[in-house]
């Protein structure tokens, strides 16, 4: 019987099990010197490539950063804009709060959270290097061309099961097919459970906010309206379509106000169509979110509707009061009439399917469709419009 003895642990070895021998060579030195400090500084390399994005708080590029030795890394860089503010004490002000936020979600670590890895400062305009997806936003797979530019591309067998299974024809854009966009929501309500608990509110949920990760996964990104309970902001943020009540009245955004906000983009990707777009102003918009509850069985399809658990769990999501949501991401999720029940009702019912793989093979779909179009000159920005 052959046993195997080691001395110490901690030694390496060669593959014949000799101890590796140190050499003294120039650079020994300065290694010893880096290691004694226990500080160092350089200057990081980023070369803007592609705009990703554009909002009213500044623009966000794929870049790319470089290190030594051949060493790139794509990410993505938010750089925020001082144009919004009347002076630029009030945008250091402003910066100085989201980079607070921004540090407390860095330490957060969770996989359905954007990875931010730095807050930066270029002669005065704040930028933050986050974690580049590879994917796309909900904004872009609910575009009205996207269905139909995929039909060619897939075996009648598959288009068959895209539209039973994952996403289908609404009346203005695609409609996300039940078990799907629930999944989809229960990446969110994790994130979102995440940031809570550190006392933190997203503040701005929407489906651009929302990104499907080609491994199937969604992420939570932009927390440039992210603020901390304990010190909210003199001027709030937000997408009016997508905010909640109280925070169009102007009242307190909380924790809650996040819930509401990502149940209307559930019954938006369950009704395949904007639900405010005929809202002229504020007032009818208010007034369209208090009728929602019971406006929404005339949006939504007939495999949604008959399903009580799942209009259930909507109108839990976006109560006009506050108080009658979800008291918690985590109760939206884990309560009798939250979304883990509605998955848990399709498994048995023999409707379940393993749904971040589904989304996986999806978007993979989605990627070889934007690179034969950008082979055949579409506009690579902008992948499934109606050009």
């Amino acid at each position: 019987m052959l046993t195997t003895t080691m001395q110490d642990v901690n030694v390496t070895q060669t593959r014949g099990g000799n101890t590796r021998n140190v050499k003294s060579n120039e650079l020994v030195g300065r290694y010893s010197t880096i290691v004694a400090e226990q500080r160092l500084s350089w200057t990081t390399h980023l070369r803007l490539q592609r705009l990703l994005g554009r909002g009213g708080q500044g623009i966000v590029y794929l870049t790319e950063q470089r290190g030594a030795d051949g060493f790139t890394l794509p990410v993505a860089l938010k750089i925020f804009s001082p144009e919004r503010f009347e002076t630029a004490r009030a945008y250091d002000e402003a910066m100085q709060r989201i980079a607070r936020v921004a540090s407390s979600v860095a330490q957060i670590q969770h996989d359905n959270l954007l990875d931010v890895d730095n807050f930066v400062d270029r002669n005065r305009i704040r930028m933050m290097v986050m974690e580049w997806v590879d994917g796309y936003d909900l904004q872009q797979l609910l575009v009205p061309g996207m269905l139909q530019r995929i039909r060619s591309r897939v075996s009648n067998r598959r288009w068959g099961y895209l539209n039973r299974v994952i996403v289908t024809k609404g009346p203005v854009h695609p409609r996300v097919q039940p078990g799907v966009a629930v999944a989809i929501v229960r990446d969110c309500l994790a994130a979102l459970a995440a940031l809570h608990r550190e006392e933190l509110v997203h503040g701005d949920m929407k489906p651009s906010n929302v990104m499907l990760k080609r491994t199937g996964h969604a992420k939570i990104i932009d927390f440039g309206s992210a603020f901390d309970l304990s010190d909210p902001p003199p001027t709030r943020t937000c997408t009016p379509a997508y905010a909640a009540p109280e925070v169009l009245e102007g009242n307190d955004c909380t924790p809650r106000s996040d819930l509401a906000s990502l149940g209307y983009v559930l019954i938006e990707l369950l009704a395949g169509r904007p639900l405010f777009a005929a809202c002229k102003n504020c007032r009818e918009l208010l007034e369209a979110k208090r009728a929602l509850p019971n406006t929404m069985v005339d949006m939504l399809p007939k495999d949604v509707t008959v399903n009580e658990l799942l209009m259930n769990f909507c109108r839990g999501m976006i109560a006009p009061d506050p108080m009658l949501r979800f008291a918690s991401a985590e109760a939206a999720d884990l309560l009798k009439e939250g979304a883990a029940a509605f998955h848990r009702q399709l498994v048995k019912g023999d409707l379940s399917v393993e749904y971040g793989n589904e989304i996986r093979l999806w978007l993979e779909e989605l990627k070889e469709l934007e690179e034969a179009e950008r082979q055949e000159g579409y506009d690579s920005t902008d992948p499934f419009g109606t050009c």
